[in-house]
């Protein structure tokens, strides 16, 4: 029976805006996973060239414009900053983060490198987070000369407001005020404020996103009410406008500005505007301009969290209010079905970057809620007076400061409970689909989402999602990762940690935070430091390790007849005078070879056979063949290359990661 036209053309239209959602994600996915090419002029080419040594650091010297103010990296004090160049970008990495500011035009002398990519997937790289900002190279500076301070007022404003705000009430509660104006991303906030709004799910209240321009637009649109319709777009426009200048052209703030664009349009014009179809089309709009943007996660979580609040925020409030109890005051359900509903939906997001869940989102979000719009409001108020009446500014900041204050106590307290982060750890991208799958069949209202078998099937998904990351967490694992001169080993057994790292250093110490983190590990059972400098941050260890065992005075940690373990994780030195290790991993014993002189002192011991072996240096060849002739399973090279590997040998290359797993 034919399908009457006036029933086909609604079908072709869906099909038509399938195919062209499809081509604009595949398009998306394709730029973003395929590394961009340098420009011909780029600075990375003249590391390239014939004679340039091999990438090794090139003395260079380079001239630009700064595309941002020296941002701090680590408590060392040393800034690092975006250059603009003729062609292409360059990080420049300096000493301080005083003497030069956004727009200005500088000649940078130093040695040029290659950003070095991340050692595991679990780690973040230099090169895989410049390759996102379109960076291919880093100059160590030398020198710096400023060759021009061109006019910036924009950057000026937005220095001026964060640091009138700062001075006047403190890097706390002024680094609040000021984010919630300009967004985290441009005011130098204290890093524990940071993981303390990250631990409490408060983290999208510091980034400039829809959140804050809904109540600039709140606050705007009833002043232009009785205006004609014209003027009262100019209004709305002006105030869009100003929010992207002040928190810069961020994905997230250009995808709600551009949504609120088409939502005013839309209603301006008499229409009957589809939050999801607006949604959509601001999304895809953004990606054809930009298709990199598909890998931002910043983008990303703005896209999601929006899109369950246009879906199923209505739903689950509605199914909130059948089921609370009676008692329970009526705006409850209203109040926790926005958290609710934006937290389900970007838990497997969370989890797919993060491997961490904040465990008291929606409380928080339900303590914080009364405080935030009042609080955004006063801030972007507080703005204006510091830029048009700046004497006024001390008598007007002491109320706002203080919620500031009170919203700070609440973070804090929520990020201070037990288990506020949970770390489950980051799942197998399958895993991750089969969740997202699960949460979108619950979630989604009755007959407009999924069908009734997907429906049914929603909750098989989740527990498939939920068993198979489960089983994957319990197994027994054996984790190599070598950088530079550093190594670790992750030792994993059902469900517990143990690490051995030949450095104690803090860097080592925050990659393998990095890396328990993704595995989902929240405490080490021990660590053991084979470093004979005594660790320059202890703390560092002592908060992610049951027991830490390391040198103090150059001697080894352990020494023969000692032993440091836990229940299917022991590691014994195999003598006095090496950093030989025997490690006992379940049923499996590895013998660890750190160094030559490591090497030289097992071969003096009895022979045995051990189910794996893990060398730091290249054996020569009569120490090959005793190494093979001992294993009975996999040996692995630290540093190597398939050159250097024997056969059946594995190794991690100067930056790279091996791993063997069991059960």
């Amino acid at each position: 029976m034919p399908v009457p036209p006036s029933r086909s053309r609604p079908r072709r239209r869906r099909i038509v805006w399938a195919a062209l959602v499809a081509l604009v994600l595949l398009r998306a996915l394709w730029v973003s996973l395929t590394p961009p090419l340098a420009a011909p002029g780029d600075p990375v080419w003249q590391l390239d060239a014939p004679g340039a040594g091999g990438g090794a650091p090139l003395v260079v010297t380079l001239r630009g414009t700064l595309l941002s103010d020296p941002q701090p990296t680590g408590p060392d004090g040393t800034c690092r900053a975006l250059l603009q160049l003729p062609q292409g970008r360059t990080e420049l990495r300096l000493a301080s983060c005083g003497g030069l500011q956004q727009g200005w035009r500088v000649e940078a002398h130093g040695r040029l490198r290659q950003p070095q990519p991340a050692p595991h997937p679990l780690l973040a790289g230099p090169a895989e987070r410049l390759r996102r900002q379109g960076a291919a190279t880093q100059l160590q500076v030398e020198q710096a000369t400023v060759l021009a301070r061109p006019p910036t007022p924009l950057a000026d404003l937005r220095r001026q407001l964060a640091q009138r705000l700062l001075a006047g009430v403190g890097a706390e509660r002024g680094g609040l005020l000021a984010a919630l104006v300009l967004g985290s991303a441009r005011v130098p906030l204290p890093l524990e404020l940071k993981e303390a709004f990250r631990a409490a799910g408060l983290s999208h209240a510091l980034a400039a996103s829809g959140f804050h321009l809904s109540v600039l637009l709140g606050a705007v649109l009833p002043l232009g009410r009785r205006l004609p319709r014209w003027p009262r777009l100019g209004l709305a426009g002006a105030a869009m406008l100003l929010f992207v200048l002040l928190a810069g052209p961020q994905p997230s703030v250009l995808r709600a500005v551009l949504m609120g664009g088409l939502a005013l349009a839309v209603l301006e014009s008499g229409g009957r505007g589809r939050p999801f179809g607006i949604l959509m089309a601001s999304a895809l709009i953004l990606l054809l301009w930009r298709p990199e943007w598909l890998a931002d996660v910043g983008f990303q979580l703005s896209v999601v969290a929006t899109a369950a609040l246009v879906v199923c925020a209505s739903p689950l409030e509605q199914g909130l209010r059948r089921r609370l109890p009676p008692w329970c005051p009526g705006w409850l359900a209203a109040a926790s079905a926005v958290p609710l509903a934006a937290s389900l939906w970007t838990l497997p997001l969370q989890l797919f970057h993060f491997g961490v869940v904040p465990l008291y989102a929606v409380p928080a979000n339900l303590v914080a809620a009364p405080l935030l719009t009042p609080l955004t409001l006063g801030a972007m108020a507080l703005a204006l007076v510091a830029v048009l009446v700046p004497p006024l500014l001390g008598l007007l900041l002491p109320p706002v400061a203080w919620c500031s204050g009170l919203l700070v106590l609440v973070v804090k307290g929520f990020a201070a409970l037990p288990m506020a982060q949970w770390q489950l750890g980051r799942p197998e991208p399958l895993l991750v689909l089969l969740l997202a799958a699960g949460l979108l069949g619950l979630s989604l209202p009755g007959p407009a989402g999924l069908p009734r078998l997907g429906r049914r099937l929603a909750p098989a998904l989740l527990l498939l999602a939920a068993l198979g990351h489960l089983a994957l967490l319990r197994a027994d694992q054996l984790v190599l990762v070598h950088q530079g001169h550093r190594d670790l080993l992750l030792a994993r057994h059902q469900g517990r940690a143990a690490l051995v790292s030949l450095q104690a250093d803090g860097f080592s110490c925050r990659q393998a935070r990095q890396l328990a983190t993704g595995f989902g590990i929240p405490r080490l059972d021990w660590a053991l430091l084979l470093d004979p400098v005594a660790p320059a941050e202890p703390a560092c260890w002592q908060a992610q390790a049951g027991l830490v065992l390391a040198s103090a005075d150059g001697s080894l940690p352990l020494q023969p007849g000692q032993w440091l373990g836990s229940p299917g994780l022991v590691a014994e030195p195999l003598s006095a005078d090496s950093r030989a290790i025997s490690l006992v991993l379940g049923q499996r014993r590895w013998l660890l070879l750190p160094d030559r002189q490591a090497l030289r002192a097992w071969r003096a011991t009895e022979a045995k056979a051990w189910d794996g072996i893990w060398l730091g240096v290249l054996p020569r060849r009569p120490e090959r063949q005793a190494v093979t002739a001992a294993s009975r399973g996999a040996i692995w090279l630290s540093g190597g290359g398939p050159a250097d590997a024997p056969p059946g040998w594995s190794a991690s290359g100067p930056r790279g990661w091996l791993q063997q797993g069991w059960g």
